[in-house]
């Protein structure tokens, strides 16, 4: 190559032209490196803040409502939502108030709360429990037809069993036993489901079903490999 037979004041040279053609875009690509790791660690120290933040609010909420301080949780969750409205903290603050109104008596307010974790959480599953728990103040303020169309997209999801019983006693309320039954029965038919499954069983005969079969585990099979009784000797005759 014809760099082989320069000498070294000719490659100094070289160097130095090369540097002066292009050092504005090594220090600019330098500085724009620079510039992106610093902007990367203060969104991550800034994200880690607000995190830290939103924990503190929904902290004040569990102890103001321990202590029976509804008006100071409130305030607390109202921060909560309107400077952390993205955070799985304001939408557990707001389960956390429903709650209280419900427990309370006080639906108007609940209901609000748990209408907007069920539209708007990205947490699909606390999105989830706040759908049923909304069908179930629904079903006791009468409106069963909406709790009943409410829980229609969860009865195929993880909640599934939790849907069809509550869809269950919507639908006894307004007096469709046959309805109710298939729920029931749909409930029963998730073995895996967490569901008090003795309740839904008498809720099932109560609008004239059957007794749900108990599924066989591996323990409560018999082992086919095994006589069902011992062979009894036959009796000696008389000599």
């Amino acid at each position: 190559m014809a760099e082989e037979y320069l000498s070294d004041d000719e490659r100094a040279e070289a160097l130095r032209e090369w540097w002066r053609d292009n050092w504005r875009w090594i220090v600019g690509g330098v500085v724009l490196g620079l510039a992106l790791l610093f902007g990367w660690y203060y969104w991550q120290s800034s994200q880690l803040k607000r995190a830290e933040q939103a924990a503190q609010l929904y902290s004040e909420v569990q102890i103001a409502l321990a202590a029976k301080d509804v008006s100071k949780a409130e305030s607390a969750a109202k921060t909560l939502s309107s400077d952390f409205g993205r955070a799985a903290y304001a939408q557990q603050a707001q389960l956390l108030l429903a709650k209280n109104y419900v427990d309370a008596g006080d639906f108007a307010k609940a209901e609000p709360l748990l209408r907007a974790v069920t539209e708007h959480s990205k947490d699909k599953e606390l999105a989830d429990i706040a759908q049923l728990r909304l069908a179930r103040l629904l079903v006791q303020q009468a409106k069963y037809d909406e709790a009943v169309k409410l829980l229609e997209p969860l009865t195929a999801g993880g909640f599934g069993a939790q849907a069809r019983e509550i869809r269950g006693d919507a639908l006894v309320a307004k007096g469709d036993a046959e309805g109710a039954r298939a729920e029931y029965a749909a409930a029963l038919a998730n073995v895996d489901a967490t569901i008090d499954r003795e309740l839904v069983e008498l809720k099932l005969q109560d609008v004239g079903g059957a007794k749900a079969a108990q599924p066989q585990t591996d323990e409560s099979k018999p082992d086919e490999s095994k006589p069902d009784a011992e062979p009894v000797a036959a009796p000696k005759q008389a000599d």
